[in-house]
């Protein structure tokens, strides 16, 4: 099971909302480099990072942040936040983003996204599924759709995609456990690589996922719960 830490990038901060709530916001840092660099010193083999702004408004205002984080760590980031056009994704790549996730572009430009995967492989390009109630959402979060969470994984693993970034709404920013049932059964009946995100706020949250392994449950991002000391993250790696 691998731990990632999470920076959510607002207005070039490092923030968390709760539920992905714009208006709901803590904010962390104002040097998101630093933060990203504590992480890697910690121990952390891997960064999930996310364009807050470009979520919500569907275009990037953190390319400076962004920019400022890759040349300040070595480990392999991961970026998702307003990544809609295949010209976003690849300026991301061009900046030395190792992986992106998209989701509101599965739903709105499957075509685009399609090539993309043909492109730079499953492998590269991770799929964002933010549900609510097991029903996909997009736009950061802020429109709705009827689209059934496991029927979506399935149609875009037929296409190449071979992980997904599995994000419980209800849970995100909360502190109150993974939904643990929801992943397993997205988890078993996709087959596909999961990467759980929402809800972590102990160590003994991070036990009851791995025992998800099996089923393909493999990674976990945290954001919340380490800024607030939930999570040491020395601790976490020594184990």
């Amino acid at each position: 099971m691998l731990l990632i830490p999470a920076i959510d990038l607002k207005n070039g901060r490092c923030v968390r909302l709760l539920q992905g709530e714009a208006d709901a916001e803590t904010v962390y840092s104002h040097e998101p480099a630093a933060m990203a660099r504590s992480f890697e010193d910690a121990g952390a083999k891997r960064l999930h990072l996310v364009d807050l702004d470009g979520a919500f408004r569907g275009q990037g205002t953190n390319l400076d942040s962004i920019h400022s984080i890759l040349k300040t760590i070595s480990i392999p980031v991961q970026l998702g936040g307003g990544l809609r056009t295949a010209e976003n994704v690849e300026q991301m790549f061009e900046l030395g983003v190792s992986s992106v996730i998209v989701g509101t572009m599965a739903v709105k430009n499957p075509d685009v996204l399609e090539g993309l995967i043909q492109r730079f492989s499953g492998e590269k390009i991770f799929l964002g599924i933010d549900a609510r109630n097991r029903k996909v959402s997009i736009e950061g979060w802020q429109e709705g759709t009827e689209i059934d969470d496991v029927e979506f994984a399935l149609r875009w693993k037929k296409l190449g995609t071979k992980r997904v970034i599995f994000t419980d709404i209800a849970r995100d920013g909360m502190l109150s456990g993974p939904n643990l049932e929801a992943l397993s059964d997205f988890a078993r009946r996709t087959g596909l690589k999961i990467v759980a995100s929402g809800g972590v706020s102990s160590m003994a949250d991070l036990e009851q996922l791995k025992t998800l392994e099996a089923v393909g449950v493999d990674q976990v991002i945290s954001g919340k719960a380490i800024y607030e000391g939930k999570l040491d993250l020395k601790e976490v790696f020594k184990c």
